[in-house]
């Protein structure tokens, strides 16, 4: 035999080593996925305000290691109109159930994008808006004698390119880690405050369609020491949106950030039932 031959031979062996180690049908791409996540719904985890996907972060770890398929887009931040329809085009995307899981204004958001997508199975609310028809977040976050006036005074307002002269929005940033999470590190919040992604006043005014959680099963987390969306409003909003599948714990407002085991734990609830 050659040396040519040779090294042809052996390449080949190699190849068909390496092959053999393959899952069956790996090599059709895309089909081996779906067969292995057809069992669990994909979770798409939506930030709110003054955040992004990062604050997933140790959420995501933790649900991929029990193996469900997880996506944290990126919300414009430009107004509930708008936010809703982004996600609703995102969400259109996405086959087999759905896990739909919003955070602060992400609940808003997650709230008129769902209604009407047969894909989503169930909606979780962590430390977020759950508004009702016609409602806005001011309204919503007013519930039950909720004040967030300390946040309001603390936030920073900038100009940008828009017909209507709305504003961007973020939180002071000397003020985020008593206002934003507390009870995480600082020297997370510290870098968190400087990567704020700013929320146009337009989103403030923003009305509510019709609710998703008037036909889905929620599921609420209630963060006790909130500092940005009052506790009191957050338990009203729980009481008629989750209907029983509350969980109260003693937290800030970016409960995923400081107690990623228990927003896990609340989202595999929802998944699982």
């Amino acid at each position: 035999m050659s040396v040519r031959k040779a090294r042809v031979a052996l390449v080949g062996v190699v190849a068909a080593s390496l092959l053999a180690l393959l899952p069956t049908g790996a090599l059709a791409g895309a089909p081996v996925t779906a067969k292995a996540t057809a069992a669990k719904p994909t979770v798409v985890l939506v930030h709110g305000a003054w955040a992004d996907a990062s604050g997933w972060t140790d959420v995501t770890a933790r649900l991929q290691a029990k193996g469900y398929p997880v996506i944290a887009p990126a919300v414009p931040l430009r107004g509930l109109d708008e936010d809703s329809d982004y996600l609703k085009s995102f969400l259109s995307t996405i086959k087999g159930p759905v896990v739909l899981v919003g955070h602060s204004y992400g609940g808003a958001v997650i709230t008129d994008a769902a209604t009407g997508n047969a894909n989503v199975k169930s909606l979780v609310y962590i430390a977020a808006y759950a508004p009702d028809q016609g409602e806005t977040i001011a309204d919503a976050g007013a519930l039950a004698g909720g004040d967030n006036s300390v946040l309001v005074s603390h936030l920073v307002t900038r100009p940008y390119p828009n017909t209507g002269g709305y504003l961007d929005s973020t939180i002071d940033p000397a003020w985020f880690p008593k206002l934003f999470a507390a009870d995480a590190p600082l020297s997370k919040t510290k870098l968190m405050a400087t990567q704020q992604r700013p929320l146009s006043t337009l989103a403030f005014t923003g009305k509510t369609g019709v609710p998703a959680w008037k036909t889905l099963p929620a599921y609420y987390m209630v963060s006790l020491d909130d500092q940005t969306i009052p506790p009191v409003a957050e338990k009203a909003m729980a009481a008629r949106a989750a209907k029983g599948h509350t969980v109260e714990i003693h937290s800030s407002h970016a409960a995923m950030v400081a107690h990623p085991t228990a927003v896990t734990d609340l989202i595999l609830q929802a998944a699982r039932s």
